[in-house]
This record gives structure tokens, sequence and C-alpha cells, in this order.
């Protein structure tokens, strides 16, 4: 199959990119090249303009489940002045569907201009097209570990304020979501993380730097098996 798009994904220690992977390649028809356990969510971004050969190109995370369904020849281009295209997911534990997780289709030229925001492509130039198709559910429950980082990072950023100019009113309904609980594997975890997400964006909210640390994987791994170490190993 031709296409005018290449596809990228970007994994770094999720136990089911593999076969995510070989999922994305089924769907899409195209050969899915991946960067994988690249340190620094900023390099790895700019890592993945370098290895694409077209402009405009499908960027997916290590635990995203693309749709049987999404059809690649129906995706149309990005307009002039938009950098990047975002696709719904499905939450598999709280039930949210939005932008967290989803596909994205990127330019390489935006990428490689990437400014400073700790949700890093929320400080691509140009403008973000938000549509409200879905595209496939993040599978952030792969693991005890995996689940408390989603929702910790997640619940931090949208506490601290998005970059991506959501109202306060939103994230407030999504920390909600977010914190309430949920259903399926490792649920408890995202919850916990959330919480504790919540919790860390008020301790730091006066400390810029302290923020950086959401994209820091080493931190992030000490910061759950410190708190909840003993209790992911038992089950």
């Amino acid at each position: 199959m031709t296409t005018r798009f290449d596809a990228v994904m970007l994994s770094y220690d999720e136990p089911l990119a593999d076969k995510l992977h070989a999922r994305l390649q089924r769907v899409l028809g195209i050969r899915v090249k991946r960067l994988h356990g690249v340190e620094g969510m900023r390099r790895a971004y700019r890592l993945a303009a370098e290895v694409v050969d077209r402009e405009q190109f499908l960027l997916a995370d290590g635990d995203f489940v693309l749709a049987a369904e999404f059809a690649l020849p129906a995706v149309e281009p990005l307009p002039e002045g938009v950098s990047m295209r975002v696709w719904r997911a499905r939450n598999p534990l709280n039930g949210l569907i939005y932008g967290y997780g989803g596909l994205k289709l990127i330019r390489r030229s935006a990428l490689r201009e990437i400014g400073d925001a700790v949700d890093v492509l929320a400080a691509l130039p140009g403008r973000t097209e938000f549509t409200a198709d879905i595209a496939g559910t993040t599978r952030i429950n792969q693991s005890p570990y995996h689940a408390w980082k989603a929702g910790f990072r997640e619940c931090a950023m949208l506490s601290r304020g998005s970059e991506y100019g959501m109202d306060d009113a939103e994230a407030a309904e999504r920390i909600a979501a977010w914190t309430a609980g949920g259903e399926g594997e490792f649920a408890e975890f995202a919850l916990l993380g959330a919480r504790e997400g919540v919790a860390f964006a008020h301790e730091a909210a006066r400390v810029r730097d302290e923020f950086d640390q959401l994209n820091d994987p080493g931190w992030l791994f000490t910061r759950f098996t410190a708190r909840h170490g003993e209790q992911a190993i038992a089950g």
C-alpha cells in the first residue's frame, strides 16, 4: 500500500509494545518505524523527525491500540498552519475519551522547531487540531507501574494547567474521573497515581523545574517503587 504519510511508534519499556507495533503495521497496511528506549521525551520526539522520509507522519505511543476500523486512506493531510492533529483514545479504566494517548499526525518540520513545555508536544509551533474521531485505546494498564505512571503524569499536568489551552472546568472534570477510581486490571494503581499526581502538582507549583521530572523515566520509576514497589510485587 502506498500512502502520503510515514508512521512511527515511540516505545520505552511498555510490556506489550512489540505486539502493538505489529498491530499498527497490520491495521495501517504500511511499515511502521520504531524508536525504542530513547531517554528523554523531547529527545525521542526530535529523533522521530529524523527517521521519517515524509513531512507529515503518524505518531503512536508504545501503549496505543489502533482500532481495527481505522482507515489510513481516509486521513487528510494537515492544513496550512496546523502542526499536529490528535485523534481521541479510550481510557480502558475510567471510561474517559479524549486526546490523552491518542494517535497523532504531525509535521516533521514542526518537531524540529519544538519549544519548551512539560507536555512536550504542546510546544509545537503552529496550531493543534483535535478531532472528535476515536482512533483506538490507550492501554495504560500493562503493569502496576505503567498504570500508576499514567495517572500520576496526567493528573499532575492537568492540575498544573493544561498547556493545550483546556479550560479549568474541563480539566477539573478529567481529574475527577481519574481520581474517582475505575475498573480493570491495575485500576487501583492508576487511581493511586492520579491522586499522587494532584498532590505533586500542588507541592511543585512554585518550582518550575520540579515539573520537568514528569518526563524523567528514572525519577518516575524510583518514585513509584519507593511508595508501591512491595504492593506491586505482591499483586
